[in-house]
């Protein structure tokens, strides 16, 4: 293992949510280095089939949108949930996602419309992972040690000290960071490290998944191609997701109650019953990939300078398909926190907003998806017998199912409220002005400018993209062009922190609650708004910063 220098900041794990958070800082002007137990180029588990608009705007914003869009699926394989009889058999219902050819045209499905400039994604973490890794690779400020594992974590107040072991040549040395992130899954070192424990519900659901090919498959369906297709019968519930859209798919076999071992169910009797195939039918198992559906959550997220996100912090059952997500939603929150205060605008003491936002959001996200997820269960446990007879009443009771099933999983597959209603109520780092934000849901998003919120998105009058125009830090948006706020120019240049003021036409929609100044954060999270500035500009942009009665 070549020597190492001490890193300001130390990554541990290079899944999605550590590569995006070292893109990011990197992109922030931070020197990262991230510790990977897997080597180059070795493929991820087949985990993640979906990443949200909230991480496409991410994505846009670091100059990956147009690679990730570009990969995946074939440009017309739809992106629609279809859920059937089985695989192979009669369709129940179907909610419609346009595929990536279509994603930008079609404007009737329960995704469009939205209002971002980029729209969500399917593509399965075997193809996202390579992308996120090679463009981390080619960044200078990036460094990635492979085949490396993260030991014997030690935190103190303003350092952390590990050994990183070689995998290959099992020689280890010390070494000290400014500041430790875990990014390493459930079984998180970091974690462990910092005394953090998980609580919640440990077992929901149980779910053998496996991974196949079968090149036969796609073609001995009765009806059109869908990127998700539930398989609801009275024998076995399952869901199968399209990785390549012609050989390869990932099949969800949820387990019964009463059913506690993997190996004690026989899963290629299941694997027929949801494909709807007959012994006849031939397919291979490239891997198995069993897992249980849990609501855990850290009871902290950090330990002085160390830090847990994404799965190191937070298990969910994987309904709305937010589990990566929202970990990316962790690491944008803790980039832009970090980078302020490495670049010196900002004190230690802005970092102590990371758990104060991410704890209360991750804990009602997770309640999302575990009521969600208890709704699918109740309708998997009453499946009517008839839904495969030829008759009347087989007609009626595949009516019935399919408009439950689409009531109940549109809204996880067609989640506006989780992708854009996000908001931090409790921030030391926000100047909330008494407004109470809109209601968090998971399916329904109402755009506003209530301090906390995401700063809503609008087309410019030039066409162009809200977020493209604002700065890589903090932007003043001024809707009234009448406003003065040199002073608030001046009082950002006195603390070092930068800001751009970005006149834009108020828009037509009543989301800026009539403010005609609007204070976007780095992570285009709403800090402040107003009709005219505060008295003292200067407290504001302290209180923003994390020092809010600093003077100097």
């Amino acid at each position: 293992m070549a020597e190492m220098n001490e890193p300001d900041v130390l990554i541990v794990g290079a899944g999605p949510v550590g590569l995006t958070l070292a893109i990011d800082l990197a992109w922030r002007g931070i020197d990262v280095t991230i510790a990977e137990t897997r080597a180059r180029a070795a493929p991820p588990e087949p985990k993640c089939n979906h990443v949200a608009a909230r991480t496409m705007e991410i994505f846009r914003r670091l100059g990956l949108a147009e690679a990730v869009r570009n990969a995946g699926l074939p440009a017309d394989y739809p992106h629609d949930i279809s859920y059937r009889t089985s695989f192979t058999g009669q369709e129940l219902t179907r909610i419609p996602i346009p595929c990536r050819r279509d994603r930008f045209t079609m404007t009737d499905g329960p995704d469009c419309n939205w209002p971002t400039p980029e729209p969500p994604h399917r593509i399965n973490q075997i193809f996202l992972e390579p992308i996120l890794f090679e463009h981390a690779a080619a960044q200078p400020r990036i460094r990635i040690i492979n085949r490396t594992s993260v030991e014997d974590v030690m935190v103190d107040d303003d350092s952390a000290t590990v050994s990183l072991r070689d995998l290959d040549s099992g020689t280890t040395r010390r070494v000290k960071c400014r500041y430790l992130i875990g990014c390493d899954g459930a079984r998180s070192v970091v974690r462990k490290a910092i005394g953090a424990e998980l609580t919640g519900d440990a077992i929901i659901q149980r779910v053998q998944s496996t991974y196949i090919r079968a090149p036969g498959l796609i073609d001995r369906q009765q009806h059109a191609n869908a990127w998700g297709t539930g398989a609801i019968n009275p024998r076995r519930s399952g869901m199968v997701y399209a990785i390549d859209g012609h050989e390869r798919w990932l099949v969800h076999n949820y387990m019964k109650p009463g059913e506690t071992e993997f190996e004690d169910v026989d899963r290629d009797a299941c694997l027929r019953t949801i494909l709807g195939v007959g012994a006849d039918f031939k397919y291979d198992i490239i891997s198995k990939e069993d897992w249980y559906g849990r609501r855990l959550i850290a009871n902290k997220f950090r330990d002085r300078c160390a830090f847990i996100a994404g799965d190191a912090s937070h298990i969910w059952v994987p309904y709305a398909g937010y589990g990566m997500n929202a970990g990316i939603a962790d690491a944008m929150n803790l980039s832009w926190l970090l980078a302020a205060h490495l670049n010196g605008w900002a004190p230690a003491s802005i970092l102590d907003a990371y758990e104060a936002e991410r704890w209360p959001i991750t804990s009602q996200v997770s309640r999302f998806a575990m009521s969600h997820a208890e709704a699918e269960i109740r309708r998997r446990g009453a499946v009517p017998e008839t839904i495969e007879d030829a008759g009347s009443d087989g007609e009626l009771a595949r009516a019935e199912v399919g408009r439950l099933a689409y009531e109940i999983n549109v809204q996880q597959y067609a989640c506006a409220g989780l992708n854009f209603g996000t908001y931090y109520d409790r921030s030391p780092i926000i100047a909330y002005d008494g407004v109470e934000q809109p209601a968090y849901t998971m399916n329904s998003y109402t755009p506003s400018t209530v301090p906390g919120c995401r700063t809503p998105h609008l087309w410019c009058e030039d066409g162009v993209s809200l977020y493209d125009a604002m700065g890589p830090e903090f932007t003043l948006l001024k809707f009234d062009s009448a406003a003065d706020v040199a002073a608030l120019e001046t009082a950002a240049r006195k603390r070092g922190v930068p800001l751009k003021v970005l006149e834009i036409a108020p828009p037509e929609t009543a989301i800026c609650d009539g403010r005609g100044l609007v204070l976007s954060r780095p992570d285009q999270h709403v800090a402040w708004r107003g009709n005219r500035l505060p008295f003292d500009p200067l407290a504001l942009i302290d209180h923003v910063r994390g020092v809010a009665n600093e003077r100097s």
